[in-house]
């Protein structure tokens, strides 16, 4: 067989390899941005030109994520906000539109404390949809029904339903690091931490 076949049969082995390789870290990638993003990941698909933009933006998200401080709050912040998202609710009662517009900003307040920049809304949205990719899509019609409620453009209903969208990331946001033990179970934790200190002298 002539030298040249074979050369050319190497080049059709080599570049059907690279195909193969460049398919499987293809479908890594996307399954990866999948696990990560969840529902934020279709939607962020569905709202781009093609796939390729929506992960390269996907990894656009997470690779800012990296660079930002992201921290737990402390139990004493944590107290503090949910104490205030109890007034909030109460003030759903009397008065719907400044209670949602309320609910807006301490959302907003959690956010800073906890370390994400808070200048631009998409930016938000973009960066916290990193770490709560299920609920980030909540924040979003939340405050898009705050938004209306400003403008004057509401109803009862809608108030409702932009306070249950504001709660669902409210709650992650304040939601302790799962090896923090809170209240009570924070009580006991301290108290077996002495016990065994004192049983040890």
């Amino acid at each position: 067989m002539p030298a040249w076949v074979w050369v050319l049969i190497a080049v059709v082995v080599v570049a059907v390899l690279a195909v193969v390789v460049w398919q499987a870290m293809a479908r890594k990638k996307t399954g990866h941005l999948q696990d990560r993003f969840g529902p934020e990941y279709d939607r962020t698909v569905g709202k781009a030109e093609s796939k390729r933009d929506a992960e390269s933006e996907l990894e656009a998200r997470e690779e800012r994520r990296q660079q930002l401080e992201i921290r737990p709050l402390s139990e004493a912040a944590r107290e503090r906000y949910l104490d205030r998202w109890q007034a909030v609710q109460a003030q759903f009662v009397d008065d719907p539109r400044t209670a949602v517009a309320s609910a807006d900003s301490l959302i907003q307040s959690v956010m800073e404390e906890r370390g994400y920049p808070v200048e631009d809304f998409e930016q938000r949205a973009a960066d916290v949809s990193v770490d709560h990719p299920h609920v980030v899509e909540n924040y979003r019609q939340g405050h898009n029904l705050a938004k209306a409620s400003a403008d004057g453009s509401d109803s009862t209903e809608n108030l409702r339903q932009a306070m249950r969208h504001f709660r669902a990331l409210f709650e992650e946001l304040v939601e302790p690091p799962a090896d923090q033990p809170i209240g009570r179970e924070q009580g006991d934790t301290e108290r077996t931490a002495v016990a065994d200190t004192t049983a040890r002298r």
